[in-house]
């Protein structure tokens, strides 16, 4: 069995959940499967290890559980991205796209210096709205992006071309096809 057919066999599938025709990937199994948490965590941070990031990002709420254990193991700070109205200090705020509609995240204005490099944490990526979105917003208070990483790619979606597009190198874990 390789390390995508473990990791895969930690994360538990519910079929049509938010809504009918999706196959929900719920990372909640691969968090509480201590080897599998570790793992997935060594992972992410794997590429980055010895180098300079300054800051991880992540993007609420499951990006929070990852984010946090991956800044710890690079030494870096931690910076929540969240829901509009969620922070309590002066925000920076960028506007987004769902599958229908639009949301907004917001940061702490000072949460990151101007030059510093950042990694994007989240546990999975799908049609790339939410990231994309998080990749502005770093950027606009003068992040280096330095890379965005994800435990799950949904690659039908293309969530993870268009951070390419962007110029994000994007690591992922695993990936699962349809969404």
């Amino acid at each position: 069995m390789t390390f995508e057919d473990d990791l895969q066999a930690s994360v538990r599938t519910i079929p049509d959940y938010p809504k009918p025709g999706v196959m929900f990937r719920d990372i909640t199994t691969l968090l509480g499967d201590a080897r599998a948490f570790r793992r997935a965590v060594d992972q992410l941070v794997h590429p980055w290890a010895g180098s300079k990031i300054d800051k991880v990002a992540g993007i609420e709420a499951r990006g929070f559980i990852l984010g946090g254990a991956v800044a710890h193991q690079l030494s870096a700070g931690f910076v929540p991205i969240r829901k509009k109205g969620k922070l309590p200090h002066q925000t920076v705020r960028m506007a987004y796209a769902l599958e229908y509609g639009t949301d907004e995240m917001e940061m702490h204005v000072d949460a990151i210096a101007k030059g510093e490099r950042v990694i994007l944490v989240d546990d999975l990526i799908a049609t790339g709205g939410t990231a994309e979105g998080a990749v502005k917003l770093l950027r606009q208070i003068g992040a280096d992006v330095v890379a965005a990483c994800f435990i799950i790619d949904l690659p039908d979606l293309g969530g993870a071309a268009k951070l390419h597009a962007m110029d994000v190198p994007v690591r992922t874990l695993m990936a699962f096809g349809g969404h």
